[in-house]
């Protein structure tokens, strides 16, 4: 099939969202289908309010419409709810294509912690979006259990995965890297992810753990961070962006991996963790449930500062098991399953 990706996520942005797309777009081309992604990256745009690097385009329906005209596509998925989910939304309502999306971000959550805003508005405009849609597609039965709650229909299910080609453990699980080029106390804990308000940051740097702690990630909120936490106060490093070499290094060489967030639909950043053969402390949420499951690999308590403790005595073995569980092959038999392939009148008229 000849498949086009309506997305308000992409590079350079560095997020779930888009490392997501990247792999099952690779999974989906090796089979022989074609994706076409369109993104902000053809369109005017205006930098996202209090968070920059998030680009908006501006009034993008007309050309849009013209560029998927232009490609025919055999079916259509819009990725995120932003400027181009919406126009694309509006278009293939207009032409009858059908669509599927895909609910990615608790936007609810998100935009109540920056503004306060009531969660039940910002669900009732999201399910008026993917309520169009003829599946929209949710990462794990948690999530689809939430959102059945608020009113969504027609839920498919899409298994999630990791690249093992970039996401591994150093050589015979070798964690000197980081003893070389830092030099830091052990044990040493890391957490991954963008440095923005919804991702609960701040709970895990103001823990009082032994050793060391590295925050990983760019963001709004990396310098005020720095300032905010100064190392010698807090021990905690902040990198800022890595390149996935560099970011592997880090992680598969630290002790264990901290996720404070509590907002998460997936959280792909623990299973890039298991992958390393890094386990992984978390709250008992929506994102952890869906990647640690029963497992042995990660620990999940209300007491994240006890559970990052704990985690320290899970072999690095343990953590390759549960991770080898996620397949993106899987996760893309399920998302052409839920694909609505057009007609051919559909596509011509």
């Amino acid at each position: 099939m000849h498949i086009v990706l309506v997305s308000d996520a992409w590079k350079p942005q560095v997020n779930g969202v888009v490392r997501n797309y990247e792999c099952l777009i690779k999974v989906l081309e090796k089979r022989g289908h074609t994706v076409r992604v369109i993104s902000p990256l053809e369109f005017k745009t205006i930098p996202c309010p209090t968070y920059p690097e998030i680009s908006l385009s501006l009034f993008p329906k007309a050309r849009l419409k013209q560029l998927l005209e232009a490609e025919r596509p055999d079916a259509i998925h819009i990725a995120t709810e932003g400027p181009l989910g919406w126009a694309a939304r509006s278009i293939c309502l207009e032409r009858k294509w059908p669509f599927t999306t895909c609910y990615h971000s608790k936007f609810p959550e998100y935009i109540h912690e920056r503004c306060g805003l009531p969660v039940g508005i910002s669900y009732k405009v999201l399910r008026k979006f993917h309520g169009a849609a003829e599946k929209t597609i949710v990462t794990n039965k948690e999530l689809g259990e939430e959102l059945t709650g608020w009113g969504f229909e027609n839920l498919a299910l899409r298994r999630m995965g990791v690249d093992k080609d970039i996401f591994k453990p150093m050589k015979n699980f070798d964690k000197n890297f980081l003893d070389h080029t830092l030099k830091l106390p052990r044990p040493i804990f890391v957490c991954h992810g963008r440095l923005a308000p919804e991702k609960n940051l701040k709970q895990f740097i103001e823990m009082d753990l032994p050793g060391s702690k590295i925050v990983i990630g760019p963001g709004p909120l990396l310098e005020k961070f720095r300032k905010k936490y100064p190392k010698e106060k807090f021990n905690t490093l902040f990198t800022g962006f890595l390149p996935d070499e560099e970011m592997v290094k880090y992680i598969a060489s630290a002790d264990a991996f901290v996720f404070p967030s509590v907002t998460e639909t997936f959280g792909f950043v623990q299973l890039e963790a298991l992958a390393c053969g890094v386990p992984v402390a978390a709250l008992p949420v929506t994102g952890p449930t869906a990647v640690l499951g029963d497992s042995k690999a990660g620990v999940m308590s209300n007491d994240l500062q006890q559970a990052a403790l704990d985690v320290l005595k899970i072999k690095p073995e343990v953590c390759l098991e549960r991770a080898n569980k996620f397949s993106w092959e899987d996760g893309a038999d399920d998302f052409l399953k839920c694909l609505k392939p057009f007609s051919q009148s559909a596509k011509s008229a």
